[in-house]
């Protein structure tokens, strides 16, 4: 029995999901936060829970390749803030799998990330730019660090969509491109391998699951070297819009799937 055959999948719907591991690619090596198309390709073909279980590890695949990629680019004190709040946003994450239904976790995602699009696009207006983050320095830096962090924590359990938060919060917080993707890079691979016993725990991984992965991680590679090379071809501002348009359209996405 076939791949295809284990999950009753057609060949169209295939194809449909190696473009979204192809996105998943780039998404980690370019435009942060446009993953959340390829999340709502996968919760489109396969059943929602389920569809979570197999896109984890072609995220951690990305993720690899992105650290291999912007690895010197991480800003270290800022993972460490973000990840003590974003623990107790992954365990908050795993008790609301529990009990609610995926109607109510695509709603209140989508929700809040448009919410936070528009205060990080309310903030930059007044913000000054500087060329090292120090929003991790400042108590009301701290104070949004950890909140940022529940958030991305909770959304990135919940439905994978820890990206978009995560976007938001390194923009509001002064990044410039390569320090964007380096520190992104660290925080998903750390968190996204953190996550896997507790989606293991849920049912939502296991060998069906991982016998898809296997056919679709091939798909990861391309995307991931179409991603370094688009993103050294995109100036900041550019990106920056990039990753907002990205988000927004995976909050829309999100509300009315």
């Amino acid at each position: 029995m076939n791949t295809m055959t284990l999950w009753h999948i057609s060949i169209g719907e295939f194809t449909a999901l190696a473009a979204a591991a192809l996105l998943v690619g780039f998404s980690k090596t370019a435009v942060s936060g446009a993953n959340t198309v390829s999340l709502a390709v996968f919760a489109a073909v396969l059943p929602a829970r389920a569809s979570t279980g197999v896109l984890l590890p072609l995220l951690i695949v990305g993720d690899l390749l992105a650290v291999a990629t912007y690895r010197r680019h991480a800003h270290w004190p800022t993972l460490w803030r973000l990840f003590p709040a974003v623990a107790a946003g992954v365990v908050l994450g795993t008790l609301f799998l529990v009990w609610a239904d995926d109607e109510v976790v695509r709603a209140s995602i989508g929700a809040t990330l448009l919410l936070m699009t528009g205060i990080t696009l309310w903030r930059r207006r007044a913000a000054v730019r500087d060329e090292e983050p120090d929003a991790v320095v400042t108590r009301a830096g701290r104070v949004r660090a950890r909140s940022y962090g529940v958030l991305g924590g909770f959304t990135t359990m919940v439905a994978n969509a820890g990206g978009p938060v995560m976007s938001m919060y390194l923009l509001s917080a002064g990044f410039r491109k390569l320090g964007f993707l380096g520190t992104s890079a660290f925080f998903f691979l750390i968190v996204n391998v953190a996550k896997l016993p507790f989606s293991a725990g849920l049912g939502l991984i296991d060998g069906r699951s991982l016998l898809l992965d296997a056919a679709l991680a091939v798909f990861v590679v391309p995307g991931a070297f179409l991603g370094k090379w688009a993103v050294q071809r995109i100036n900041q501002l550019l990106f920056e819009r990039l990753v907002i348009a990205a988000t927004v359209v995976g909050g829309v996405q999100l509300l009315l799937r």
